[in-house]
């Protein structure tokens, strides 16, 4: 669980009310798109009521003919046909046999219909317009109804009849599909309110919870969200999130521990740096002894010592180094290689053939200190390795400028390859720091570009530079990463 508890009241996550939650908006998402189905399934529904309730009325109309047939002559008595025609809610009644003639019972001979529907005629949506019509009609209307007799399907039954009453059942049917439709939507929306509360929302607000506190307190191991044992993309989500933070917690401290080293090793080098230019002072006076045996030694002392400076200084370059700073410039690669080789050779890192296959007049807009230092790093490593060639080539690749940087060492072991470009644990050699090739990496990013191994084995090693070839257009990216 995500603690809160001792955050100071400025940084705690204030998490929305109950009516502004994400509970509360899908509570009201569900209701309403119930509602709009629940409208879909009552305009077929009331127009279905609306057919059925005539299609009662043409058999009442039937049932009540049957009481002229029955009669020698076809005729009731007023009395009796007015009871038939109460009995069906009409005015008139007319029924038409095939061959037989027509059959009717009338009380008084309607002076305006208003509508007339016939229900052989009817369709869907019709049905649904009429169903609409009726419940809109401001005054009860006089219908005449024509359609077949439910009992016989050849009889033709007309009706003529007031809408009143058909309207005040079509308004009592509503009222109930409403209250049910409602109710369901209600119970509906409550079910899925739960379910998604208890699946999203609660998740949601641990892993909002869990990012506030990890920003408030990065370093705090107890912040750290329990991961979830779902499959779903809510515990992928709360797992990632778990692995993130326990990576970036690490980095965290990895990059304190290393401020920290940083300090100490930029006190300890001061005062290392004089004891070993001491001793170098006193290894050149042993390079002149008379003794031969002393002499011997020398070379080897003063080799030591020299790498003792050099890594003191190479750390201390290190620490103290922030962003990449880049002074860009136009300049001839060719002769920016050539400087390298004349370096290696004054500073006594190895002599090996040089094969410079860039042109001359070659051109890079690049900062020239910089690339010195990359390319510098990577002869002095090649050569201290024991290679007896270097070759450099360079290649335009559409907006890119590809540098090859090939020997014919013994190349590299496999798990130095793997941490190649991490500062203090890429290091191939003994006493080396693996600090140059960070640096070579550090600097080709901030121009955009970028340094990789392409392969290393015992026909030699190839690492590839990417440089873009105009800097303009690489700096905005290249700050931006």
């Amino acid at each position: 669980m995500v603690m809160l508890g001792h955050r100071s009241p400025g940084n705690i996550l204030r998490l929305p009310p109950l009516t502004k939650s994400l509970s509360a908006k899908l509570l009201l998402l569900t209701i309403a798109f119930v509602m709009l189905a629940e409208v879909l399934i009552y305009a077929p529904s009331i127009g279905r009521m609306r057919v059925v309730y005539l299609q009662e009325r043409l058999a009442a109309a039937h049932l009540s003919i049957l009481a002229l047939e029955a009669t020698p002559d076809n005729m009731v008595s007023k009395e009796m046909e007015a009871e038939l025609l109460q009995h069906v809610g009409a005015y008139m009644v007319a029924l038409t046999k095939p061959g037989a003639g027509k059959l009717m019972l009338m009380v008084a001979t309607p002076e305006h219909i208003d509508a007339a529907y016939d229900l052989r005629e009817a369709s869907f949506f019709g049905l649904i317009r009429d169903a609409v019509m009726t419940l809109l009609a401001p005054d009860n209307r006089l219908l005449r109804i024509i359609g077949p007799s439910p009992k016989d399907a050849a009889i033709l039954v007309e009706v003529v009849m007031d809408e009143a009453p058909l309207r005040s059942e079509m308004f009592d049917y509503s009222w109930r599909i409403l209250n049910l439709s409602l109710g369901i939507s209600i119970f509906t929306a409550a079910l899925v309110y739960l379910s998604l509360h208890l699946l999203m929302v609660r998740p949601m607000r641990r892993i909002t919870e869990s990012m506030a506190a990890f920003r408030a307190n990065p370093e705090v191991a107890a912040e750290v969200l329990v991961p979830s044992k779902r499959s779903d993309e809510i515990g992928i989500a709360q797992r990632e999130l778990v692995t993130m933070q326990q990576g970036l917690r690490a980095a965290l401290l990895q990059k304190t521990r290393l401020a920290a080293l940083g300090t100490a090793v930029t006190k300890v080098n001061h005062d290392l740096r004089n004891i070993l230019a001491t001793a170098s002072l006193i290894s050149d006076r042993l390079g002149k002894s008379g003794d031969p045996a002393v002499r011997s030694m020398a070379p080897t002392l003063v080799g030591v010592i020299d790498r003792a400076l050099h890594l003191c200084a190479q750390t201390l370059e290190f620490t103290r180094e922030g962003p990449v700073q880049l002074d860009v410039q136009d300049f001839d690669l060719r002769d920016l290689l050539t400087e390298v080789r004349e370096a290696l050779a004054e500073v006594g890192a190895g002599r090996a053939g040089w094969v410079n296959e860039v042109d001359r007049g070659f051109k890079v807009e690049a900062d020239r200190e910089q690339l010195y230092r990359v390319f510098f790093n990577l002869a002095r490593n090649a050569l201290e390795a024991g290679a007896g060639e270097l070759r450099l080539a360079a290649r335009p690749v559409r907006d890119f400028l590809v540098i090859d940087v090939a020997d014919n060492g013994p190349g590299m072991p496999q798990e130095a390859q793997q941490n190649i470009f991490k500062p203090f644990a890429g290091s191939a050699r003994e006493g080396g720091t693996g600090l140059g090739l960070s640096i070579a990496q550090d600097i080709m990013r901030a121009h955009g570009g970028d340094i990789r191994l392409e392969r290393s084995g015992p026909e030699g090693t190839l690492f590839r530079l990417v440089l873009p070839l105009r800097q303009a257009q690489a700096q905005p990216a290249a700050q931006a990463s």
